[in-house]
Parts: C-alpha cells; sequence; structure tokens
C-alpha cells in the first residue's frame, strides 16, 4: 500500500511540475511573441534623421533616412540567403553632408558577382540602424586580407573602413545587381512553443510510466492476496 500511495504521488507531482512548466512556456511565447510585434513595427516606422550619437541600446532597429556620398571600398560578407543562395552581403562607407562616415549595409549578391564595380557617388538611402549579433564560437575567423568576413562584427568594420561603429541597413536603394536585405525578425530566436511541447510530453510520458508502476504494483498484490 505504501509503494502505492508513493507512487501516485509521484505521480501527481511530476504531472504537475511539467505542466506548469510548459504553460509558463505558453506565456512566455506570448510575451515573446508581443515583444516580436512591437520591434516589427519599429523596424517598419517612419524613417527619421540619423541620431549624433546612436548607441545599441538605444537605437537598435530605428529607421533612418541617409543622404550623401556611397564611397568606394566595401567589406564582403559571406552569407546564405533563403530566397537567392549563397553569396555575400556589401557592406560600404558613406559620408554625410556633415563629414560623418558610416557603415551601409548594401545587400546581397551572388558569389559571381562579388567582385563587379558597383555604384558610387551621392545617394539617399532609407534603411535600419542595426549592430547585428552573428559570431560565436563557431564563427571563422575574418580574412581581411583576402577580404573574406564571416559576421557583421560593427566595430571590426568600422576600423577596417575608417569610420563611425553605425551600421545602416538598407532596406530600399536604387543599386542594380545588389538585392536589399532589411532588417526583419526572423533571426530572433522564439522557441517557447518548442519548449512548451516539450514539457507537455514529459508530462505525458511520465503519467505512462508512473502510471505503469502503479499497475504493476497492484497487480503485484493482487497476486500475493491470492
Amino acid at each position: 500500500m505504501f509503494k502505492q500511495i508513493l507512487t501516485a504521488v509521484l505521480l501527481v507531482a511530476g504531472l504537475a511540475t511539467f505542466v506548469s512548466l510548459g504553460v509558463w512556456q505558453l506565456q512566455r511565447l506570448e510575451w515573446k511573441q508581443g515583444v516580436l510585434d512591437e520591434i516589427e513595427a519599429q523596424i517598419a516606422g517612419a524613417a527619421e534623421p540619423l541620431p549624433d550619437d546612436p548607441t545599441p541600446e538605444a537605437d537598435r532597429y530605428r529607421p533612418v533616412e541617409i543622404t550623401g556620398t556611397m564611397e568606394p571600398g566595401e567589406l564582403h560578407v559571406l552569407v546564405s540567403s533563403r530566397d537567392f543562395g549563397a553569396g555575400f552581403r556589401i557592406i560600404a562607407p558613406f559620408t554625410t553632408p556633415d563629414g560623418r562616415r558610416i557603415l551601409v549595409d548594401r545587400g546581397f549578391v551572388l558569389n559571381e558577382d562579388k567582385e563587379t564595380e558597383r555604384t558610387t557617388g551621392p545617394m539617399t538611402i532609407e534603411g535600419n540602424l542595426h549592430w547585428p549579433e552573428e559570431r560565436d564560437s563557431f564563427t571563422p575567423e575574418d580574412e581581411p586580407g583576402g577580404n573574406w568576413w564571416y559576421a557583421r562584427d560593427v566595430a571590426k568594420m568600422a576600423a577596417a573602413l575608417d569610420t563611425e561603429p553605425v551600421l545602416v541597413i538598407a532596406r530600399s536603394l536604387n543599386d542594380p545587381g545588389v538585392k536589399p536585405m532589411p532588417v526583419t525578425t526572423e533571426g530572433i530566436p522564439n522557441d517557447h512553443l518548442e519548449y512548451a511541447m516539450t514539457w507537455f510530453l514529459f508530462a505525458i510520458t511520465w503519467v505512462v510510466m508512473t502510471g505503469f508502476a502503479l499497475w504493476r504494483i497492484r497487480r503485484r498484490n493482487q497476486i500475493q492476496a491470492s
């Protein structure tokens, strides 16, 4: 009898724990979706002038419009696009009328267009400020000598092109041969639904396992009683 009671208590306790964790993840999912909706609304907002001293904390995703001169010289960041295939993001220096030099992510080109000459000179660009966090322990080291970059490290790219550590990712740009890759929320992880389903699966498994244990205990007791 004691084993039956203990197993039943464990069944209820385990079930309650797993279900509560699953519900918590669903609540986190709702919260995260709200955050993503806010970011998407910010990304799609009306473009503003470039702030004097933008920071990642205050200005990430801020929509801006910049007018000035696209300068020669560019960095090639290796990327694989679901829509376009394998190729490179083109990061170039841009000078504003007041003499500020910043980085512009012009967009995507295919491998064979890596060395193609691109338009420079006066232009107006709409885009979003961003400080991508793409480098992790698996990211190869950049090869500046061969102009092969594996992550958009704003500080490192700014040092290479002698600009401010400010990156505008173009969302509209009249630049033949370059496909804009504007900022989206696609790369922001939102795995809470998968986590919730995992906890609920654990709950089901726990009920089956402890239920089977209860059945075996009762069956053994019945055999012994007979």
